[in-house]
């Protein structure tokens, strides 16, 4: 009978967190190795929620960040080369900042909310992220905050918008792209859009930060995170 083959992120992952038996009088050792891959997870997620919130909740955050930086809706973003030929140019990039600079006022307001998350990871959710995809860390948060982050987000977006007429930017804008049939007359919230894509970029930064945990845990100079993410290499 062949043997099974598994991956080494699998056979990593069982060592450590298999179900074995426990004993009434006591904690096994399988039961500590539970708890130290869970103690990993989080302690990589609260390194990724760290460095989002300290790179993207600053100027230019967002804005000097090609990898999160906020473009401009879809219509507005495939007429902008037209635009900018009629002497739109001043206002795209005024609009496109504003935009940027609104997202990186409002990134500080989740540390609190990510931080409870990483705190409340379950067994099954460690799981799931050390065995995921790439896409794992950015699923766990988007289940666990999405909805939360939004309406604080929100709030602080339209504030940031309102100070600097975003509102006003982009309906000159969006005025001039209409008036060469650019615009079908949809209804879009602008202040929704950015809040949108301030949620992508945050996640997405926490996912690249635990990556390159996985990449080089010793590098992080912490031992529970070499433990657990070493034994996976």
């Amino acid at each position: 009978m062949k043997r099974r083959h598994f991956s080494r992120l699998t056979v990593a992952y069982a060592a450590l967190l298999c179900a074995l038996p426990t004993a009434s009088h006591g904690v096994t050792l399988n039961d500590v190795s539970r708890a130290q891959a869970t103690q990993g997870v989080k302690a990589a997620l609260e390194n990724g929620v760290r460095f989002a919130i300290d790179s993207l909740g600053r100027n230019n955050g967002f804005l000097g960040n090609d990898k999160v930086r906020i473009l401009l809706p879809g219509y507005l973003e495939d007429a902008a080369g037209l635009l900018r030929r009629l002497g739109q140019g001043a206002r795209l990039d005024e609009l496109s900042a504003a935009m940027n600079h609104a997202a990186e006022a409002a990134v500080p307001l989740a540390r609190d909310v990510l931080v409870g998350a990483v705190k409340s990871i379950s067994v099954q959710d460690a799981k799931n992220i050390l065995l995921g995809g790439e896409t794992s860390v950015t699923q766990f948060f988007a289940d666990k905050t999405r909805v939360q982050l939004g309406d604080k987000f929100l709030p602080m977006v339209k504030k940031t918008t309102q100070q600097v007429r975003l509102a006003d930017k982009y309906n000159r804008i969006a005025s001039q792209a209409a008036s060469f049939g650019l615009l079908k007359g949809e209804e879009v919230s602008l202040e929704r859009y950015v809040t949108g894509k301030t949620l992508d970029g945050l996640y997405f930064m926490i996912g690249e930060e635990e990556k390159k945990i996985r990449q080089d845990p010793v590098g992080t100079g912490s031992a529970v995170l070499q433990r657990v993410f070493g034994a996976m290499k």
